[in-house]
């Protein structure tokens, strides 16, 4: 890979990219969408005029976006970017309070959403909803006219500037991404448009993206793979976008990969078990490039979509504070020949401008290759910051160093190896779910002595869904059934709550002598915990 990163202006290599496949197709959905780079442009020009005309003041700066991946969503956040104003693409999976909790910490005035998909939903939310379809009759004759004569005739160099799109600096905040981090409390993950631009230029240049490739949209715009990869990667670059609202559906996702002659899905191991069942090797027979993060990929998941698809998913890294990339494994065919850039059990090495170091996760100190530690990213990737929460912040960004809370050891070639996870949250089916919320509530429900902790959650490894919360706790009176109800009547999502077998009763509750939990300790008593359940099924079933 190169390695100096490229800083691009996003917007403006938009409006490049649309100029150059005027008549090409750019961007589809499973809807029927089709819009070429010009039709794309256009539509987007009129979506701009209409919100800055019937929606937004002068000193709106926040727009929230309910929106799944879509030709809706692209125009959508396109429209909002060339606005000027910062896009906020809210989590729709959360509850309302979630929701209104990142509204008023923005002070978000409209949120842009469409009817058909709210219907889904019984949100209230404490800011104006804006459906997609009630502009359709507000467009005007001059509206279109315009639109079209500015995407199709207009130098781009005029547009730019009368879009003001020769105005953004770099620095520029460019998006609010919401992640539960380990407190359960939202914080918005401010990125600029260099965190993004840079990310996107990153992947291009490590895996040599290009007009040949056709990019399966599915993950959620609200997650900054999503975002940055899923979005603005196609709208910056010459790859094409194919996009449908859910990941899970593995029959519309196959017959959408051999309709558009998809080449690249960025997904998770979870959905990837799902296409290995139920997708075939006649849909997946353009498709050259899989990416994976958000879980560890399984050994025996990788070799058998290899087996049926002829293809190797490779496994990367990254996290919504750092844009999101910081590595990926290359296959041999994306290398440009430059050597060896994929080892298996790895996340890769990392992309263009982006360093990683390994250091004591008590001293900080340096450590040396080989040696298993907490990593540290440094990069142009690396956030603004948490929105609002400075001291949060500065928990974790400290002489532009990002304290990812995995372990990690870096190789002498420059892979990284994740070894293990300090940090309180795991990832469930590519969600992030924070230990220490499912913790205070647990807490509540099963004991009555504030001082004393009487609960410790933490996770083991999930051939399913990635992870698999575990949950120790001292002797108390409730069952474990009267527990779950519990849990679900506070509004735990459904993925936060521990399965019926993951409790485990102990007397005593690791901590360190400052009374804080033995994190470490507490997980090696749960992988402990559950290899012993696993020799006795084992045994079991023999017998």
């Amino acid at each position: 890979m190169n390695r100096q990163s490229r800083s691009i202006n996003l917007p403006r290599e938009f409006l490049r990219e649309c100029r150059r496949t005027l008549f090409e197709k750019k961007v589809t959905d499973s809807s029927g969408m089709l819009m070429t780079g010009g039709s794309l442009l256009m539509r987007t020009l009129i979506f701009r005029r209409l919100l800055l005309r019937n929606v937004l003041s002068a000193d709106e700066r926040f727009v929230g976006l309910l929106i799944p991946p879509s030709g809706g969503g692209i125009l959508a956040n396109t429209a909002v970017t060339l606005s000027g104003r910062v896009a906020v693409n809210l989590n729709y999976t959360v509850t309302s309070d979630t929701l209104n909790y990142c509204i008023a910490q923005c002070g978000i005035r409209h949120v842009l959403t469409s009817r058909r998909f709210m219907e889904r939903f019984d949100f209230k939310l404490n800011s104006e909803l804006i459906y997609l379809e009630d502009f359709r009759e507000k467009v005007t004759l001059a509206d279109k006219l315009v639109a079209a004569i500015d995407a199709y005739a207009v130098p781009r160099v005029i547009l730019e500037r009368w879009l003001g799109l020769h105005k953004i600096r770099l620095d520029d905040l460019m998006t609010i991404i919401y992640t539960s981090g380990s407190t359960g409390k939202p914080k918005g993950v401010m990125l600029s448009y260099d965190n993004v631009g840079t990310n996107v230029t990153g992947i291009e240049d490590g895996l040599e993206l290009g007009a040949r490739d056709t990019l399966c949209g599915i993950l959620p715009i609200f997650h900054s793979m999503g975002y940055t990869i899923g979005t603005w990667a196609v709208l910056a670059t010459g790859v094409k976008g194919a996009y449908h609202f859910s990941p899970l559906d593995a029959k519309v996702i196959g017959k959408m990969c051999k309709e558009h002659d998809i080449t690249i899905i960025v997904s998770t191991p979870t959905f990837l078990r799902s296409y290995l069942r139920r997708c075939t090797r006649e849909e997946f027979a353009k498709l050259n490039l899989v990416v994976t993060g958000a879980e560890k990929l399984p050994g025996d998941l990788l070799e058998a979509f290899e087996a049926q698809f002829n293809v190797r998913p490779m496994e990367g890294y990254g996290t919504t504070e750092l844009s999101p990339v910081v590595s990926v494994n290359v296959p041999p065919e994306r290398n440009g020949g430059s050597g060896s850039m994929e080892r298996v059990g790895t996340v890769g090495r990392p992309i263009a401008g982006v360093q990683a170091k390994i250091v004591d996760h008590e001293t900080g100190k340096d450590l040396p290759i080989g040696e298993s530690g907490m990593l540290l990213i440094k990069g142009p990737n690396v956030m603004q910051g948490y929105f609002q929460m400075p001291e949060q912040t500065a928990k974790v960004l400290r002489d532009g160093w990002y304290t990812t809370g995995d372990m990690a050891l870096l190789d002498r070639e420059g892979f990284i190896h994740i070894t293990g996870r300090l940090s309180r949250f795991s990832k469930i089916g590519g969600e992030m779910v924070p230990h220490i919320h499912v913790e205070e509530i647990l807490q509540r429900i099963m004991s009555d002595d504030d001082e004393k902790v009487a609960v410790a959650v933490t996770s083991v490894p999930d051939e399913r869904k990635g992870e698999r919360l575990i949950v120790f706790h001292l002797p108390t009176g409730k069952s474990t059934d009267q527990i779950l109800k519990e849990l679900t009547a506070a509004g735990l999502p459904n993925l936060w709550i521990p399965s019926p077998d993951s409790f485990f009763q102990v007397e005593q509750i690791p901590l360190l002598g400052t009374g804080k939990l033995d994190l470490q300790a507490v997980k090696e008593l749960a992988k402990a915990k559950v290899a012993e359940v696993a020799a006795g099924k084992q045994r079991s079933t023999s017998s």
